[in-house]
């Protein structure tokens, strides 16, 4: 990610309070998200956000699931005050830390995780990187840690509505090696990485969500 300039559509954000960012995204989608946590996430422990971008999603997660205590992460480091102003009333959010999710090696720094939770950013990356990206997730996490991953897919190989085929479109061309990725690919690579795929839910506004499993005992 720190290699590459996110797309200039990829997440649009306007300055609220207290140094809080507010994108109208994830104002959108944090009930249905809270939902889909509350169904597939553990109950307690220890639990990563990739790319946490304004804050608005850990913070709700964090109150959906108080048992959990939250480590943020955004690669863009302006974010983590935005971060932070979201997270500062919370006790169970631990301080913002900077993390590029598709560098090798990060895993050693956030092992033993009970879940980790990435949403909306594969498309805004390239397949090696998403590669490396759940590679490092699949070590992070503990025996019997899950791992939940959302955002627009294409399904068997096909875009399959007008606007997330003008969304990929304009993705590819501000850079050709990023766009939306196949359901089926993203399953293989979790199960090629030892990760069980228990739960693929359809979401609403036609994104996706990935839940796996890691094996073994507790």
């Amino acid at each position: 990610m720190s290699k590459r300039t996110l797309p200039s559509n990829a997440s649009v954000a306007t300055e609220g309070q207290d140094g809080r960012l507010v994108a109208p995204a994830a104002t959108r989608n944090a009930e249905a998200l809270c939902d889909l946590l509350a169904q597939w996430a553990p109950k307690a422990g220890r639990a990563v956000e990739i790319a946490s971008g304004t804050g608005q999603h850990v913070s709700a997660f964090a109150q959906c699931l108080p048992n959990l205590i939250w480590q943020p992460t955004e690669v863009e480091v302006e974010r983590i005050t935005s971060i932070k102003a979201y997270a500062a009333d919370l006790p169970n959010v631990v301080d913002a830390v900077a993390l590029d999710a598709t560098a090798q090696g990060w895993h050693t720094e956030f092992a033993g995780q009970d879940l980790i939770v990435l949403i909306n950013l594969v498309h805004l990356i390239s397949w090696p990187e998403t590669q490396m990206l759940v590679t490092e997730t699949a070590q992070a996490l503990a025996p019997k840690g899950r791992f939940i991953l959302y955002g627009p897919f294409k399904r068997s190989g096909q875009l399959t509505s007008d606007g997330d085929q003008r969304f990929h479109d304009a993705l590819v061309q501000q850079d050709a090696e990023i766009g939306y990725k196949n359901d089926e690919d993203i399953a293989a690579l979790m199960r090629a990485q030892n990760l069980t795929v228990v739960g693929m839910v359809e979401m609403p506004a036609n994104n996706l969500a990935f839940i796996a499993e890691k094996p073994g005992q507790k």
